[in-house]
């Protein structure tokens, strides 16, 4: 028997084909695709959160969150097309196998609470309660004391109290409250009270930005070789054919790169109109990027499908031309998928003087990928033939291959490829390979807002970041793939950078922010499957693994305000509230405090619902 299942950001309206059948969700989008030319996606945990309680209010049986733990699709392996090696997916454990907080620990309490309801989900179905406008209710219990309730705020703008078996509860807009004992609220979607996270960057320079990873070494310094990609001379393994062929069954995908060369023969031009640009090489490009070249020289690029032009200067008599297609991933979802081409299908030359050249049926020439790839110029040995020491490192130059040594960083924290001063290429570290990289390709100015409201419905394109800025200019190495002592790092640079300008970095924790919330009243920590005990507000620290709390930045309870990296003081303040919880907290990898009157040994404020904000720094 085949089960139908729900993929999407939300899926509790979700019902099987059959009511046989469980009700499951087998893809909840934590995030979306990380694109080159694109902005950075991000979704709220309190959405998400949102999504799936409602998912189990409505009779939900499983559900699978895609992707929980972020990856890296090394090589040529990412999807497409334009798919960064990054798949990141905004999870709540990154791309590096850190913690993405608050969204994995919102998530962890979350299930955590769903959990505690597991003896009342699993009697019946649940009976559904109208407790608004827009606010409802649904109870799963039989005739025992067993008994377990969602109860829901669907409206995206306003918060609402309801009433529920005599009681009055407080819903946030866009939320759902869990209560294991149809009595208490234990979770509530909207209210995040987990610690949040922050790193610092090192720029060599003595400045400090926040970011998430830290520099430990810089490629200015260290010796370089370089090979220069043959542009106009075709080797080996080139191959003529009359007309413009498609690149996927070209290539047979062996390459990201197929170069299409051809000769255009200009006759009768006057000394005035040699080296002029009144001539325009027209170009139709199903993708999915090309670099030109006239006359061995780099006249521009295009990316995505379509028409491109340039204008370009020609001579009098021969005048080469050649055209570097690439792939940047395949396409591998949509109808008829698999048909989708690549490659050079038009190449049109015009001149309001010369007419129109239709270069498309002329004989043209074809080398399936660069020399460097055939000559292995990535690999740890065995070709050191093809390469040339420079004292002086060749910058913003096309079609060059860079190598140099560097050493592996200390510790065990992520080790990460800064490559923001590069245009366009591929780059291997000890002949594993890292990927494409584009960080030349700038997300759009727009679409993006400072603010992330997670109320009402989610779309990729909700709450983007990064505006104007490199889709990714960083890129996993891992550890396992280094080594004591020097290790390689070639690049093939494609339009032209500054492989000076590399970096190389570790991610790790700088610092751990935890902020109670006045509406929080229980913790998950003090629950059993028998009763909830009222309990106290608390605030938990973690530095992870390998790390210790060495200060405390801020401290405050009572009405703290602001985010992590930007707390401050509000009008009830403790002021002994960062000598307690530094007695609590220094030298340790974690600490639990207790946001009330008794851990801190007075109410700085009475009459006042009081929070606790912490900033630790871990090191």
């Amino acid at each position: 028997m085949q089960i139908n299942t729900c993929n999407g950001f939300y899926c509790d309206n979700f019902q099987p084909n059959s009511n046989q059948k469980p009700k499951m969700w087998t893809e909840n989008w934590s995030g979306w695709f990380q694109s080159f030319g694109g902005r950075k996606p991000h979704r709220p945990v309190e959405d998400i959160a949102f999504a799936v309680a409602r998912f189990y209010e409505k009779e939900g049986t499983f559900q699978n969150y895609y992707m929980y733990h972020g990856g890296t699709n090394f090589g040529r392996t990412a999807g497409g097309p334009y798919i960064t090696t990054s798949y990141d997916y905004d999870a709540p454990l990154n791309e590096y196998g850190n913690v993405n907080q608050p969204k994995w620990g919102h998530l962890k309490d979350l299930h955590y609470a769903i959990q505690l309801c597991e003896p009342a989900l699993i009697l019946q179905a649940p009976a559904s309660l109208k407790l608004g406008p827009m606010q409802e209710g649904h109870v799963y219990t039989d005739e025992s004391d067993t008994c377990a309730a969602f109860l829901a705020n669907i409206d995206s703008e306003s918060d609402a109290t309801v009433t529920f078996r005599g009681k009055s509860y407080h819903l946030p807009a866009w939320s759902v409250s869990i209560l294991p004992d149809c009595k208490e609220v234990v979770f509530n979607t909207a209210q995040v009270n987990v610690q949040s996270l922050r790193w610092t960057t090192d720029t060599g320079s003595g400045d400090e930005e926040v970011d998430t990873q830290k520099s430990f070494m810089t490629l200015s310094e260290t010796p370089w070789e370089i090979y220069k990609e043959p542009i106009s001379d075709r080797r080996g393994n080139s191959f003529m054919f009359g007309g413009l062929l498609e690149q996927i069954n070209t290539t047979k995908d062996m390459s990201d790169y197929l170069w299409y060369s051809s000769i255009l023969v200009m006759e009768n031009l006057n000394s005035s109109q040699i080296g002029t640009s009144e001539f325009t090489l027209s170009i139709h490009d199903m993708g999915y990027a090309t670099h030109v070249f006239v006359n061995g020289n780099y006249i521009g690029s295009g990316s995505h499908s379509g028409q491109l032009a340039f204008p370009i200067n020609l001579n009098s008599g021969g005048n080469k031309l050649d055209l570097l297609s690439m792939t940047v991933g395949l396409q591998n979802y949509g109808a008829f998928f698999d048909t989708w081409g690549a490659g050079i299908n038009d190449v049109v030359v015009d001149s309001n003087n010369h007419g129109t050249y239709n270069l498309s049926l002329e004989p043209w020439e074809y080398q399936v990928g660069l020399q460097g790839e055939a000559f292995q110029l990535f690999a740890e040995q065995g070709n050191s033939m093809y390469w040339t020491s420079v004292a002086e490192v060749p910058r913003n130059q096309p079609m060059i291959w860079y190598k140099t040594t560097f050493g592996a960083p200390e510790g065990n924290d992520p080790v990460v490829l800064d490559l923001e001063s590069m245009g366009k290429g591929r780059a291997w570290v000890n002949g594993e390979d890292i990927g494409r990289y584009w960080p030349a390709y700038h997300a759009p100015l727009t679409g993006c807002s400072k603010d992330c409201p997670y109320k009402g419905p989610f779309n990729q394109d909700k709450c983007s970041t990064n505006c104007g800025q490199s889709s990714q200019s960083r890129y996993h190495v891992p550890r396992s793939w280094l080594k004591d002592g020097k290790n390689l790092l070639v690049l093939f640079e494609e339009i032209g950078g500054d492989p000076t300008q590399i970096k190389f970095l570790t991610s790790s924790i700088s610092s751990v922010c935890a902020h109670v919330g006045e509406t929080h009243s229980s913790t998950l920590s003090h629950w059993t499957s028998k009763d909830l005990l009222e309990s106290i507000p608390m605030v938990n620290i973690d530095c992870g693994i390998g790390k210790f709390i060495i200060a405390i930045q801020f401290a405050s309870y009572g009405t703290p305000k602001g985010t992590c990296g930007s707390f401050s003081n509000g009008s009830c303040h403790a002021v002994n509230s960062r000598l307690v919880v530094e007695q609590a907290c220094n030298g340790r990898r974690t600490c639990s405090l207790a946001a009330s009157n008794l851990f801190f040994g007075h109410d700085p404020c009475r009459n006042i619902t009081k929070q606790l904000a912490v900033e630790a720094i871990c090191s």
